[in-house]
């Protein structure tokens, strides 16, 4: 059967423009240098399932209370730093900064904030320092879980899981892990 050729370009046109929905476009990582997150051309899945790990512990009394709202005060991602968020969950354990190598596309991500102590593979109850290496089980970032990371840093702390509308406009963001409670301020 043969096609006419504005029936194969319309058709070609419809394809692309399909293929390109799905994807979660998220440039807007920082490209810093010294203790800034360096994520660019990376896909960071935005939006989370909310599952967490079962060993979490939920906050016995966070500073932000779940379906309370809060100001990020942190720009992991465009968009994030100023949008009002809603606080989908509250869990006390240590947030950690790493450095690791993509398992997709081979790219060094260099103090990538937040994974969380549930997030690295066989860590228990003990606190990594700066330097250890560790497992990735999270997945927050295309090429992450299973990549093998360097602690940069580690911090006792809140996090919070949120949902926020992004201040350069787009989908609203759900279930975005982890944001700590430093990173926070009463709106």
């Amino acid at each position: 059967m043969k096609m006419k050729p504005y029936v194969l370009i319309f058709t070609i046109a419809i394809m692309m423009v399909i293929s390109g929905c799905g994807k979660n476009n998220s440039d807007g990582e920082n490209s810093g240098t010294n203790n800034e997150p360096q994520h660019e051309n990376m896909e960071m899945e935005h939006s989370g399932s909310g599952e967490v790990p079962p060993t979490l512990k939920k906050a016995e009394n966070p500073t932000y209370q779940v379906g309370s709202t809060a100001i990020i005060e942190t720009d992991h991602m465009k968009g994030m730093e100023g949008a009002e968020a809603t606080i989908v969950g509250a869990y006390d354990t240590v947030a950690y900064t790493v450095s690791y190598t993509s398992t997709t596309d081979g790219k060094r991500v260099e103090n990538h904030k937040w994974v969380i102590q549930e997030e690295l593979k066989d860590a228990d109850d003990k606190t990594l320092e700066k330097g250890s290496e560790a497992t990735l089980l999270a997945d927050h970032m295309q090429g992450m879980e299973g990549a093998v990371a360097e602690i940069d840093s580690a911090e006792h702390t809140t996090v919070y899981m949120v949902d926020y509308n992004p201040t350069t406009g787009g989908e609203r963001v759900t279930n975005h892990k982890w944001v700590t409670e430093s990173e926070l301020s009463g709106n």
